[in-house]
């Protein structure tokens, strides 16, 4: 059973070195994953050490819910092991002298009995750790062992789980093979999270909203879909990042072509095959850079997606020679990243309609989840 935490976490902070401060006010909702977003020196991981309990030298307060945490003016500090706080690092910091299992039952001997949360049992098969029980960390893989480090982390039973970049070390291969335990463990058992990342597409699957970090500043906060809609972030995303996050139907599978079919509000939408029963909904990114636009309906071409939409706003970047172009289709916004040559000759303006053209082989389907919620018939 989920545990039932509507609480927030209220931050009035600061700390300063030498060549870095942080500054930051802000209410986190604790209902789902919040990731906490930024480029390398942003301050991500100090925020997340002052969350924790575990940087001493921040002044300003934290308050989980009713309950304060620190704060500087009152000499007020509830130490990091009295938090209910469990924090996953970078390496997964398991016990080299246990194996699996005795790290795993470490856990459930320290967890709180008053807190639900899930049992051995349910880790295990959660996380298909049973293969590995019997081996000590030095035997696992990089991905095993993160798995096996996060199990341990949500049998604490946490009132909130902080994860600091917990995939950063691994290649490209291991992190497709752990995010998507990371993704149905937080959904499964509710446990109220902070992800940390510099990455958008871990961002992108993860979240529920998205935090920020600049500078040692808030710049943004929100859904992380409207969030992601932004020209600052998707500057600190990367050019070649910036994009959109979309959620839409399974309508229909082609197993034939092993091809999936989306409805984004009464327009088709086709992707590579994914294993997942119709009505339920997935959420996709879709990249400004792999997105084309044109004037008129496009025949005898091999892009399978074409979607009718309408100009919200083009957005020139005078030093350069791109434009953004920001699309709606039917109440989903999209973007192009055209070059403004292409945007002068068609005769680009708001208002106007014209056609968005998506390559199906754009979208990469192991990275693709199950959205929030149920089937699409069900409005919970």
């Amino acid at each position: 059973m989920p545990p039932s935490n509507t609480a927030s976490l209220r931050l009035d902070i600061r700390i300063c070195y030498p060549d870095f401060q942080l500054d930051v006010g802000q209410d986190v909702a604790l209902d789902g994953v919040t990731a906490l977003f930024g480029p390398s020196g942003a301050g991500k991981s100090t925020l997340l050490r002052i969350i924790a309990g575990l940087e001493t030298h921040a002044t300003g307060t934290v308050r989980f819910g009713s309950e304060l945490w620190s704060d500087t003016a009152q000499r007020a500090f509830v130490p990091p092991h009295r938090r209910g706080i469990s924090y996953l690092f970078q390496q997964s910091r398991l016990f080299p002298h246990l194996h699996v299992a005795d790290n795993l039952r470490y856990a459930v001997r320290r967890a709180p009995r008053a807190l639900p949360g899930p049992n051995l049992d349910e880790i295990v098969a959660a996380l298909d750790l049973a293969p590995l029980l019997a081996r000590r960390p030095a035997e696992l893989s990089g991905g095993e062992a993160q798995r096996v480090a996060l199990g341990r982390a949500l049998l604490s039973r946490p009132r909130l789980l902080l994860l600091d970049e917990p995939v950063a070390a691994l290649d490209v291969g291991r992190k497709r093979e752990i995010l998507p335990y990371v993704q149905r463990l937080l959904r499964q058992t509710g446990v109220p999270a902070i992800y940390v990342t510099h990455a958008i597409d871990e961002a992108a699957l993860l979240a529920d909203r998205m935090v920020v970090l600049d500078h040692g500043a808030i710049t943004a906060s929100g859904d992380i879909a409207t969030v992601l809609e932004r020209l600052d972030v998707q500057r600190l995303a990367g050019r070649f990042e910036a994009g959109v996050l979309i959620e839409a139907p399974i309508v229909a599978h082609d197993r034939r072509y092993h091809l999936t079919q989306l409805d984004l509000h009464g327009q088709p939408l086709t992707m590579p095959m994914v294993e997942l029963p119709e009505g339920r909904r997935i959420r996709i990114r879709i990249r400004a850079r792999d997105v084309a636009l044109a004037i008129e309906r496009p025949v005898g071409i091999s892009v399978r997606n074409v979607l009718l939409t309408n100009i919200l706003e083009i957005v020139e970047e005078p030093r350069t020679a791109f434009a953004e172009v920001l699309l709606d289709a039917g109440g989903t916004h999209l973007r192009a990243r055209l070059t403004r040559l292409a945007v002068a000759e068609l005769g680009l303006a708001p208002n106007r309609q014209v056609f968005a053209l998506i390559k199906s082989v754009t979208f990469d389907r192991r990275s693709l989840l199950p959205a929030l919620g149920a089937p699409s018939g069900d409005n919970r």
